[in-house]
């Protein structure tokens, strides 16, 4: 009864009173350091999150930001090629790294007692790179066959590339992350350097450690290996292009004989989490959960997959976690026989409906349940805590920001979600794809 009281007053306390136990602060270079204490194994991750993803690339260089990620486990002044994830290795450990359209990041998880050889390691490769021609050669033909198996062979891929593309017109979000291949195909040295150079700096990096460390033990290590390596004096001020108003619907047919199954998506741009602005952004979760979150309570689902027959597959889905504007979105996949066509109005069908209709309390109760529970849940991932405030500092948001979050998920009402879905959901500002084997199926 003792255990049952005590779940019942977590899940009841404001989540931002249960906050993870962090230190934030900024060595003299312009490094950002955050350390998220967590003692119940002797395990550390260890991450270091740059501010420069594929949406801050010169144009005709995309993806040089991945090419960059990968050549980073190339040799260094102190390290052979290979070498950086064979030490991670041998003692124990595991190592990534990934880009996103906002950041790129690299990590370790390994015994928290190598904490300072990786801190070592990975500020040996913040400063001290030595790739050679004959690195790019060998690493520019492994992205294009990355992107020959994850893209070219792929038509969902291909067509949500496109659309992307109609969605974003002016903004590098428009660009795909692993690059376009004509672009791709000639990045040299001087383009990969260039990006290393500019940004590859303390003052434009995040360090996230997190596990069984102490704060003050953290900011020793950092000061010794990454606070004695100089900022970056040219460092831009990230200012990207913007979208400008959008005025009419796009729409997009994509036809490839490899679809199996025709499909719809449909696309808005919405806004992000921002700092000390989020609430737009948490309704909208709450938004995306009701008409596309289950297909067995979601308006979607029930609609279309259960009263109807219409659909086999619905979805609505949203992510703040961006710097500048996201999308809104949602997917159909019609029942086989049922034409794309009957498939859309339905779907806008729904939302039509869920625009003049009130929304059930006790929905909206069970949204704010989950959400609550799955906060909880995720102070248990000592890495996805990691990724949480890494994304989040690289994307223009604060520690409080992040530790404010879940409380104000929990205050979004159901005036807040009609409101943004007013907002969003303007077909005047959406981008609609078919995806299709054939011209007979896109009529």
């Amino acid at each position: 009864m003792k255990q049952l009281l005590a779940a019942v007053a977590l899940l009841a306390a404001p989540l931002a009173a249960q906050a993870e136990d962090v230190t934030h602060f900024t060595l003299d270079n312009g490094m950002e350091v955050v350390v998220i204490e967590d003692n119940r194994a002797p395990v550390v991750v260890h991450m270091v999150w740059y501010k420069a993803g594929s949406a801050d690339e010169p144009v005709g260089s995309s993806g040089v930001a991945h090419f960059l990620e990968h050549l980073l486990f190339k040799q260094t002044e102190m390290l052979d090629a290979g070498e950086f994830s064979a030490t991670v290795a041998a003692n124990g450990g595991r190592d990534n790294a990934f880009t996103s359209y906002d950041y790129t990041a690299y990590f370790q998880r390994i015994a928290a007692d190598r904490l300072e050889l990786m801190m070592r390691m990975e500020s040996d490769r913040m400063n001290n790179l030595a790739i050679t021609v004959d690195d790019i050669e060998t690493e520019r033909n492994v992205i294009l066959e990355e992107r020959n198996q994850r893209t070219e062979n792929n038509p969902g891929a291909l067509a949500s590339e496109q659309f992307r593309a109609a969605q974003y017109q002016n903004h590098r979000y428009g660009v795909p992350i692993i690059g376009w291949k004509h672009e791709m195909e000639q990045l040299d040295l001087q383009d990969a350097l260039g990006f290393y150079d500019l940004y590859y700096s303390p003052n434009n990096a995040v360090l996230v450690v997190a596990g069984d460390v102490a704060p003050d033990a953290v900011r020793v290590l950092a000061e010794e290996y990454y606070g004695v390596i100089p900022p970056e004096e040219q460092l831009p001020e990230r200012i990207r292009p913007q979208e400008p108003p959008q005025r009419a619907e796009r729409r997009i047919t994509y036809t490839d004989p490899r679809v199996s199954q025709p499909y719809l998506i449909r696309s808005y741009l919405a806004p992000e989490r921002d700092p000390g602005a989020q609430s737009e952004a948490a309704a909208l979760v709450y938004l995306a959960e009701l008409l596309g979150g289950s297909s067995f309570t979601s308006d979607l689902g029930q609609a279309l997959q259960f009263d109807t027959q219409t659909a086999i597959y619905t979805n609505a889905s949203y992510s703040g976690s961006s710097l500048d504007t996201s999308t809104f979105s949602f997917v159909v996949v019609p029942t086989p026989g049922v034409p794309l066509s009957e498939a859309e109005a339905a779907m806008d069908g729904v939302i039509a409906d869920f625009m003049t209709r009130d929304i059930d309390p006790a929905r909206i109760e069970s949204i704010r349940t989950q959400l609550r529970a799955s906060e909880i849940y995720a102070r248990d991932n000592v890495q996805g805590l990691a990724r949480r405030y890494g994304a989040a500092l690289t994307q223009s948001l604060t520690v409080a920001d992040v530790q404010a979050w879940p409380d104000i998920l929990q205050s979004v009402t159901e005036a807040d979600i009609k409101a943004v879905a007013a907002k969003v959901l303007n077909r005047d500002q959406s981008v609609t794809g078919w995806v299709v084997p054939n011209e007979e199926e896109a009529r």
